[in-house]
């Protein structure tokens, strides 16, 4: 007697759906439809427990139990209740609900969960029976309950949560691939037309991509191993039928495995971590498929083809999200293209990345592309044929090789290495611009510190198309540390977009990481990881030494002194007494460190945590030189009200003035473009405001005027 059809649903990740569908139907699925939210389909019990042990797509599949409208509260309260929920599990078993979808009336997924909730321990309560336990992390029984458009859709959760685990995958590497997408890489890829054509994973981290592709080819069920069914407690489970089901899988694929020729199965899998390396090969073993598979501790830009002819290259590599990853992918994606171009005629490539732009490195020109989505990232499958056609396009193209005197901004920067050459030879500085936005189309800042070279990404002209942009970016970060001939893991990458509205000082990352770097004879903390700024604005090197000669023998304020550089500086040119003062503790407790690098210690030298505005107005002390750089900007927590430099400044300066010797100078600067000093309020103040502006611009930033305005205002 053939069982009945029931609905069911399966659900997948975004991009799988229409592979999920083809799988569904290949695996005896009936009434087949894809949709946005998953594929539906119709089978009998018996094919649904068929579908959950041979899905490599889907993460979940579930069964309907009903479905009504659910305009509101009450309408979803009696749909729910026209399940009898005693004939689909015991008042003793533990239950969740999901609750996907919202409306005018039903809001939220809370208040739809916890409307079906009441509704089924009203009806147990009715039936005379226990009221069943919730119990959102481990219940006995899950249920998922899905709006759309005022209709309700009420399902067991058939195969349970996570159907992609295939229980292989002890451990994983640092940005793991979910099994199901990694099977859908592999379906896209076409290496399952001919499985004796050799597939290579250059950067395969824990294995995850071949280990599929291998279970693939061998034909095994892929969730044979799962132990917790979200069906074994559900009471129209039929055991009998699922022993039969899951039997025939475990003998189906205990002999697919048998009659697999190892020499016909060539997957090799390479990565420069051998502690991630040890893992994959482990999960290999898990999984009974390691003789299938060989795995090689490299480097993936020493790799050569000494796998075969006409395969398939297949890898997931790191996007360049974590700091210091990006300037190494660079690179990597660059002689990966020339080396594909030279060993890999013949093959098939397909990269999945978040990063597009990398793409364009290789140089290569991609026949297809895939949308899919790795966890919240959207991605791109691309898949690239090395052929005649490929290295036609080579041969006709200038731009299709990396060429050092093709690229406009290796040019420019060695021009300007150059120009600097005699002036850095004569100066004490280990800090300095080497590069500032000085092609549009190339975006960036590039400076040296040490041994490290930092690049920072501007906000691209509106002028500048954005993938455009994006792919110069990864131009410079390529270029930038072969011209300078630094190593790729001494580049530092930071973008910066224009803040509206905030302080500039946003943290990046938090590796507590710092070197020390020398000025002129002062030694200076620099982070070069964990701030958008490194501690060091490089654009007042001069400004320090002329505020550091005028300091000799006075009683020195440093006001909105971020790390203290100035203080130092004129510490160490004799100032008499030394005042810091800035509202950040982090940044104050920065410039203390710096003066112990200078040893530099004594009560002369005070440093105060202070609002600086506030504290003008309250101070009683004298000083002979003010030193004030305040933000362009800033609207922090701890200040009552804003503070514009342009709007504001006139009052900064009045404030300042209280605080100034009779014969004293206030030198004041600010980064705000096209500042104007206000002439008439510093002549009714009775002062005096020279420009210093081009004074103070050092050689390496003789370029760009509009850097910083200085200026030195004294009594008249």
């Amino acid at each position: 007697m053939s069982q009945p059809l029931q609905q069911f649903l399966a659900l997948t990740s975004a991009g799988i759906e229409v592979l999920l569908a083809d799988e569904i139907k290949n695996l005896g699925g009936e009434q087949v439809v894809q949709k946005p939210e998953g594929v539906y389909f119709s089978a009998s019990l018996a094919l649904g427990y068929h579908v959950s042990l041979w899905t490599r797509l889907a993460t979940r599949v579930m069964l309907k139990l009903a479905e009504g409208e659910a305009k509101n509260k009450d309408e979803l309260f009696a749909s729910a209740s026209t399940i009898n929920w005693s004939e689909h599990f015991h008042s003793h078993h533990s239950f969740a609900i999901d609750f996907v979808g919202y409306s005018d009336e039903i809001r939220n997924s809370q208040f739809g969960a916890l409307t079906i909730k009441d509704a089924i321990v009203d009806q147990f309560r009715e039936q005379g029976l226990d009221r069943p336990n919730v119990d959102k992390s481990a219940p006995d029984i899950s249920f998922q309950a899905r709006l759309l458009r005022d209709n309700v859709s009420i399902y067991l959760d058939f195969s349970g949560r996570g159907l992609f685990q295939r229980g292989y995958r002890q451990h994983s590497g640092a940005a793991p691939l979910k099994e199901n997408l990694a099977a859908a890489l592999i379906l896209r890829s076409g290496w399952l037309a001919d499985t004796s054509k050799p597939l290579v994973d250059p950067m395969c981290g824990s294995g995850t991509i071949l280990i599929e592709a291998v279970s693939m080819a061998t034909k095994q069920a892929p969730a044979i191993e799962r132990e917790c069914w979200g069906f074994a407690a559900w009471l129209k489970h039929d055991d009998d039928v699922w022993q039969t089901v899951l039997s025939q899988a475990i003998t189906t694929s205990a002999q697919a495995l048998e009659q697999s020729d190892i020499n016909n199965l060539k997957v090799f899998g390479v990565d420069i971590d051998s502690r991630v390396l040890k893992t994959a090969q482990q999960n290999a073993r898990n999984a009974n498929l390691q003789r299938f598979i060989e795995f090689k501790c490299q480097d993936t830009n020493k790799i050569n083809n000494t796998f075969g002819q006409g395969g398939t290259i297949l890898f997931n590599p790191p996007y360049g999200e974590r700091i210091g990853e990006l300037p190494e992918l660079v690179e990597s994606f660059v002689l990966l293209g020339q080396k594909l171009k030279g060993q890999f005629v013949d093959w098939r490539v397909a990269i999945l990345t978040a990063n597009i732009e990398l793409l364009a490195m290789l140089k290569l020109s991609s026949f297809k592309r895939y949308k899919f989505k790795n966890g919240p990232l959207e991605c791109q499958l691309a898949l690239y044929n090395i052929d005649e056609k490929q290295l036609e396009k080579d041969a006709t193209n200038p731009q299709a090789n990396f060429a050092e005197q093709d690229s406009a901004f290796a040019n420019r920067l060695k021009k300007n290495r150059k120009g600097l050459k005699g002036w850095l030879k004569s100066s004490q500085i280990d800090c300095y611009r080497l590069y500032d936005a000085d092609i549009p189309e190339y975006n960036v800042a590039v400076d040296i510190y040490g041994d490290y070279l930092v690049i920072q990404e501007y906000a691209a002209p509106k002028s500048i198309e954005a993938d455009k942009a994006a792919k110069r970016l990864q131009e410079v970060i390529y270029w930038a540390p072969k011209v300078l001939e630094i190593p790729t893991d001494k580049v530092v990458l930071k973008t910066r977009a224009k803040q509206k509205g905030s302080n500039q000082y946003q943290r990046v990352d938090k590796s507590k990481q710092s070197l020390t770097v020398n000025e002129h004879g002062a030694l200076f903390k620099v982070n070069l990881w964990d701030y958008l700024d490194t501690g060091l604005f490089l654009d007042h090197r001069k400004t320090r030494q002329i505020v550091a000669k005028k300091a000799k023998g006075k009683s020195v304020l440093n006001l909105f002194a971020y790390t203290g550089s100035v203080s130092v500086q004129a510490a160490l040119h004799g100032a008499s007494s030394i005042t810091t003062v800035d509202m950040s503790n982090t940044y104050l407790n920065w410039a203390q460190d710096n003066f112990a690098l200078n040893k530099l210690s004594g009560h002369k030298y005070q440093f105060t945590q202070a609002d600086c505005l506030e504290w003008l107005k309250k101070n009683e002390q004298k000083f002979e030189l003010i030193f004030i750089d305040p933000p362009t900007f800033s609207n922090s927590k701890r200040m009552e009200d804003s503070f514009d430099v342009q709007r504001d400044h006139v009052g900064l300066i009045r404030d300042a003035l209280r605080s100034l010797t009779q014969g004293g100078e206030i030198f004041f600067t600010n980064n705000k473009r096209n500042f104007k000093m206000d002439f008439e309020a510093m002549d009714m103040l009775g002062l005096q405001a020279q420009a210093m502006s081009d004074v103070t611009r050092d050689k390496d930033f003789a370029r760009n005027k509009h850097i910083h305005n200085s200026w030195s205002i004294t009594r008249r």
